[in-house]
This record gives C-alpha cells, sequence and structure tokens, in this order.
C-alpha cells in the first residue's frame, strides 16, 4: 500500500465509513509488518534487524487493536472471523 489509500471514501455509505476507515487502517498495519519483516531479512546489521523486527512486532499489535474497534462495530465481520475459526478448527482437528 506503501501510503495509498485503496478505497474511495466519498463512495462509502456514511453508515458503513468508520468499518471502511478500520480496514484501511488494517491494511496499513499488515503492509508495514511485511514490509519490516522483509527490511529485516535483508540486512546483516544485527542491530537494524532486531529494531525493524521489533517495530513489525508493535505493528502487530496495532492490528489486533484495529480489529478489536472493527469487531465491535461490525456484528457480519464478527460472525464470520467465528465462523472462519470453526472450518479451520474442522480442517485441521485443531
Amino acid at each position: 500500500m506503501l501510503s495509498q489509500i485503496p478505497v474511495d471514501f466519498s463512495k462509502i455509505k456514511k453508515e458503513d465509513l468508520d468499518k471502511e476507515i478500520l480496514r484501511v487502517a488494517i491494511i496499513a498495519e499488515l503492509d508495514a509488518i511485511n514490509l519490516y519483516e522483509q527490511l529485516a531479512a535483508l540486512t546483516d546489521n544485527q542491530d537494524i534487524r532486531k529494531v525493524f523486527l521489533d517495530i513489525a512486532k508493535e505493528e502487530k499489535t496495532h492490528v489486533g487493536e484495529f480489529q478489536t474497534m472493527l469487531l465491535r462495530i461490525d456484528q457480519e465481520q464478527a460472525e464470520e472471523m467465528a465462523h472462519g475459526k470453526e472450518e479451520v478448527e474442522e480442517l485441521t482437528g485443531k
């Protein structure tokens, strides 16, 4: 994503705006995680690698924060997340 918002917010219904804002925030955090982990893998400098991986871990916390907020305001998303978890448990037996 790298600073490009992938949604035209002017086309989003007002009642869906907060959900879409949170989804964009989740996308941005996942993008940052991928970037920092890739950069960490590229460097031979252990200090730089350590800092990138620490920041990537912080971004994972942000994903959790945004996802928690999304699940609070989007009941359908919460139900589908639970359904997805059940399917994985059924398929894997775990």
